[in-house]
């Protein structure tokens, strides 16, 4: 029997021995030249803590709220593709493990379970991604069966006009299947002679007309509080508030989109300064240890999304997989906590921790 993983970077490496090459590199691919990919993980890295001691740590309290929303600790499930590729329970067994951890899962438009078996399959807090399509018709058809199945919030993602370049896509000529969301509103076999197939289904029918603007067309058709999911700029940040979204995801895409751009991590306390605690500011992006969760929330963040060290576990283990993920994620994050002397998530402060900056003038 192989040892059980302890840790997510071990989850990886056995992920790759049981995904076929062309699946496992579309997990774990980013754009091009892959600068950010490495990034989002390192940055992390660079970020050291200021611990306090002598503070009575005999008990930790993870929980939070998330738009109105309780719970368990601030370490939820992101959006990511197609989990049928990685699992045959796909979709249903993320989700079951997300009521499992009394979590949130926040469910791709590109499911390879539909939204309604999803919603049936568990109690599950759900969030639904939206991309919106050339025929607007097929944003508000989703839309509506989000919020008539239950899902509590529209998480738009406004980074992918059109698809980053993905090489290993490209070279394994990468093939999207149906996607169950959109059957019966669009094909998602789109067939290239040129690389992969998800490229073409893309540049073919997403929208690169998304604007501002869209963000009222938006509100107009749903009552469920609008997400914006692919910030990374103080002016973006400023004009969703002023567009009057809910939340914000500061985001990379996963470092799959505009290659180069920073690491969401070295991008979050600049979004955090602009919306002034206006709406929640929450982060996904290189998120592998509860170390970096207690980073983000010490730069502002109320919460992270974590997307492949879910699939991942889903991989290796199913369900259960996903649930160890994220209790792995938990503990780390209980034991950084008493460690640095925040008994709670309040306690986590600015001060817990020196950012690289903050070294090099130090040095100065």
């Amino acid at each position: 029997m192989a040892a059980e993983p302890v840790n997510l970077n071990e989850f990886q490496i056995m992920a790759k021995k049981v995904l076929p090459k062309m699946y496992y590199d579309f997990y774990t691919g980013g754009a091009e030249d892959q600068y950010t990919l490495k990034e989002n993980v390192e940055a992390f890295q660079r970020i050291t803590f200021r611990p306090r001691v002598l503070v009575d740590v005999s008990r930790i309290e993870l929980s939070t709220t998330i738009l109105g929303h309780t719970i368990s600790s601030p370490i939820m499930i992101a959006p990511t593709s197609m989990h049928k590729l990685a699992h045959p329970e796909g979709e249903i067994a993320t989700a079951t493990a997300a009521a499992a951890c009394n979590t949130i899962m926040v469910l791709s438009f590109s499911a390879t379970c539909s939204l309604e078996e999803v919603a049936a399959s568990c109690n599950a807090v759900r969030f639904f991604q939206l991309y919106v399509y050339k025929r607007r018709s097929i944003a508000a058809n989703l839309v509506q069966r989000a919020e008539r199945n239950g899902y509590k919030a529209i998480i738009l993602t406004v980074d992918c006009p059109r698809l980053g370049r993905r090489e290993a896509d490209i070279k394994n000529n990468m093939i999207v299947p149906q996607l169950k969301n959109l059957e019966g509103l669009l094909s998602t076999q789109v067939v290239s002679d040129k690389g992969s197939s998800l490229e073409a289904y893309a540049n073919e029918t997403f929208d690169a007309s998304l604007c501002w603007k869209d963000v009222g067309w938006l509100k107009s058709i749903t009552k469920l509080p609008i997400v914006v999911k692919g910030i990374l700029t103080r002016e973006d940040a400023m004009k969703a508030i002023e567009v009057g979204v809910e939340g914000i995801i500061v985001s990379n895409h996963g470092a799959r989109q505009l290659d180069f751009t920073p690491a969401t991590i070295s991008a979050l306390e600049e979004v955090v300064d602009a919306v002034k605690g206006k709406v929640p500011v929450l982060l996904d992006g290189g998120v592998r240890r509860g170390t970096d969760v207690f980073k983000a929330l010490a730069l502002g963040a109320q919460g992270v999304f974590v997307g492949r060290p879910a699939i991942y576990g889903l991989a290796v283990k199913g369900g259960q997989g996903v649930r160890q993920v994220i209790e792995m994620l938990k503990n780390e994050l209980e034991l950084t906590m008493a460690l640095s002397g925040c008994p709670s998530l309040k306690d986590i402060s600015r001060s817990h921790v020196r950012t690289e900056r903050e070294r090099l003038q130090s040095m100065l």
